[in-house]
């Protein structure tokens, strides 16, 4: 998908270049892994946009750790000024040596995000996180990075059961005799590397945990709730949930995700974790389809709950409460810009 096509995509990476953090990347070097990702794609296009005609010197050289070449091409083509590089490799071979040039940022945003994935390939999701991880730590250390930002999930918390607030120091209650805990079990053991890297070896490291993030990029099939209920607007279909639609949570917008993690990469602490939500759209899945439903195409589809099958079985987490208090990173001067019913008119408009 050629998202410089798209209006709302233009406008997000003004947003992102005016970030009073970009001043303090220019001339510097940022590597992205999962750089054709919802997230990595939106980071990668805005860093290399940034002093778009201003003195070459100030421009953020970028490195997209990629697989696809050609995809990588078609979605910088248009924002690269001869300050991107091209990693091909897949994130669980990806090269530790140090570079001839040096490498100031690391942003490890390769992941799996398939929830079907969680449940048919558990095992594979638990060893591309790890090995990933472990490759962009030894690549981190190995050019002495100035930090490393590694993108975790709100899902390390497992499944709170009431809407009280949660801080990153929070627990968890997860399950590791279920296969779908293999995603945040996984998130969590990345975490503990990069805190094991940063006392053992030096790499400075800090650790976003996000909600469900979306925005312009999402793919027509994408498994997930949000891009379901897409789907249902444009295509003009009841929504149908498949479980009573209890579960609560925040939610995010693409571009307030990576204005998130820059600011995070230069105003952060080394060590610290920070979430990342608009607290603001905190709701249940059923608010959030019924939303869809009335506001975002005047109600002309309808919500019904058909809940039979397990949903486990589908790859959905259990029933929770994930009511996250992002003050700690807004201490550090981020705000979320984009509201949840301006983030799906955004998102479908894409679609």
């Amino acid at each position: 998908m050629e998202l410089h096509l798209s209006p709302f995509f233009e406008e997000d990476l003004q947003r992102l270049c005016s970030l009073p953090v970009m001043e303090e990347l220019a001339g510097r070097t940022v590597l992205v892994t999962g750089a054709t990702g919802l997230i990595g794609q939106t980071l990668v296009s805005a860093l290399l946009k940034y002093g778009e005609g201003e003195d070459p010197g100030s421009r953020i050289r970028v490195i997209a750790c990629v697989r696809s070449e050609e995809k990588a091409r078609r979605m910088f083509g248009a924002w690269d000024r001869g300050n991107l590089q091209l990693m091909i490799t897949d994130i669980q071979s990806m090269p530790s040596d140090k570079l001839s040039e040096p490498v100031d940022y690391v942003i490890h945003a390769a992941s799996q995000t398939s929830s079907r994935a969680f449940v048919d390939q558990p095992v594979e999701t638990i060893f591309t996180a790890v090995e990933g991880t472990r490759r962009a730590l030894e690549f981190a250390k190995s050019n002495r990075v100035r930090c490393f930002v590694y993108l975790s999930t709100m899902e390390v918390y497992g499944t709170p059961e009431d809407d009280r607030k949660i801080d990153e120091k929070h627990g968890t209650n997860l399950d590791t005799m279920q296969p779908r805990s293999c995603y945040p079990e996984s998130k969590r053991l990345c975490e503990i590397l990069c805190a094991s890297w940063q006392k053992e070896y030096g790499v400075p490291v800090r650790v976003l945990r996000l909600t469900q993030t979306f925005g312009p990029g999402v793919r027509y099939d994408d498994g997930r709730v949000f891009a379901e209920f897409a789907r249902c607007a444009i295509e003009g279909r009841d929504i149908v949930l498949k479980t009573a639609g209890a579960t609560c949570r925040s939610y995010l917008y693409t571009a307030d995700a990576a204005a998130a993690i820059l600011t995070a990469m230069v105003r952060g602490g080394d060590g610290e974790a920070y979430n990342a939500a608009n607290e603001s759209t905190y709701c249940s899945i059923l608010e959030m389809a019924e939303m869809v439903a009335g506001e975002c195409v005047g109600g002309r589809i309808g919500v019904r709950i058909e809940a039979g099958e397990d949903p486990s079985k589908l790859g959905y987490a259990p029933t929770l409460h994930m009511n996250l208090d992002t003050s700690k990173l807004r201490a550090l001067g981020w705000e979320p810009a984009c509201g949840l019913i301006d983030a799906y008119r955004r998102m479908i408009s894409t679609m």
